[in-house]
């Protein structure tokens, strides 16, 4: 079966209530544009453009696909990206809520299976992401194939700089974990995910088909030793919660959003990535299981580090209010 017929059958499927309230991309829609490119030998190309002899328009750009499509898609990607992000923190509330929320998530509990319910909600947000991105691979590969172009590997990579590559999502790897954390809620995603802490680059795994694996490393570039009271930057990377404080030039107790704006990231020094940065709970949550004695031993190092910066910190204001 093609890919478009598998995707319309996945779109009006047992899910639909479900994506009834979700964006997804417009798979057909982007098709028939270029349809319509090669039927009409791309007409609307500059001058100077050639066609082949299958049709296929040779321009590196086509007014008439460019002005409907890449828009399109990146509204399509923008939202996906949203109603992933904010449909994992949802099911993920149940783990990571405290005080009255929690007692009130878990007096729910009685009277609804939420184990279940979980893991039904987990299966069909992965499918939905991963089946947006194929699809969102495919489309653009299918315009370079029409153009004879690298405009959409370029796209590709304009929407990992803007933060759309919706594989690449730091909540795909809270997922991850919540599931592992949880020994597996549902068999078929524990088989998903995967972990591996013993080795030097420790990695999470989430496989997708035989032919598609993707790996997460687990490793913060600051420090080079796997993440402590971790955080994902609004770019994706992931770092120790003092290590980014520090690249930030701001102490442990005021937290990374007390970063400037104009802050980088310090791996591809994109700028502004702190304000919006994710507290990775399920993630932390594991390696503390996975990794004890490491885990006490980064804490013991952190409260330290943070008990001796609090003290810096208000001897110096003590002296600026006494005026020595």
């Amino acid at each position: 079966m093609k890919f478009g017929e598998t995707f319309t059958e996945y779109l009006h499927g047992d899910q639909e209530w479900f994506l009834d309230k979700c964006s997804h991309v417009e798979y057909k829609q982007l098709k028939k544009v270029l349809k319509r490119c090669r039927s009409r030998n791309c007409k609307d190309a500059p001058a100077g453009s050639e066609s082949n002899n299958e049709g296929f328009c040779q321009c590196e750009s086509c007014p008439l696909c460019d002005q409907k499509f890449f828009s399109e898609l990146i509204k399509e990607a923008s939202e996906i990206a949203g109603c992933f992000s904010s449909r994992v923190r949802h099911l993920l509330q149940l783990h990571i809520s405290n005080g009255l929320q929690r007692y009130m998530l878990r007096l729910r509990h009685c009277f609804t299976n939420d184990k279940e319910l979980m893991a039904q909600q987990g299966r069909m947000l992965i499918e939905y992401v991963t089946m947006n991105a194929i699809a969102i691979r495919k489309i653009l590969k299918k315009y370079d194939k029409v153009h004879s172009s690298i405009n959409g590997r370029n796209f590709r990579t304009k929407m990992r700089a803007e933060h759309l590559e919706l594989l690449q999502s730091p909540w795909l790897i809270e997922l991850g974990a919540f599931y592992i954390n949880s020994n597996g809620v549902s068999g078929e995603l524990s088989d998903q995910f995967s972990c591996d802490l013993s080795s030097d680059r420790p990695v999470m795994t989430l496989t997708i088909s035989d032919s598609l694996k993707l790996e997460y490393s687990l490793t913060c570039a600051i420090c080079l030793d796997t993440v402590f009271n971790s955080y994902a930057l609004s770019c994706g990377h992931l770092f120790c919660k003092a290590c980014a404080c520090s690249a930030a030039s701001v102490m442990i107790f005021e937290g990374l959003k007390a970063a400037d704006p104009e802050t980088r990231c310090p791996v591809c020094r994109e700028v502004g990535v702190y304000a919006n940065s994710v507290r990775m709970i399920e993630l932390d949550l594991l390696l503390k299981n996975r990794c004890k004695e490491y885990w006490r031993e980064k804490l013991h190092d952190e409260r330290a580090e943070t008990v001796k910066q609090s003290k810096e910190y208000w001897d110096s204001q003590t002296k600026f209010m006494l005026g020595f």
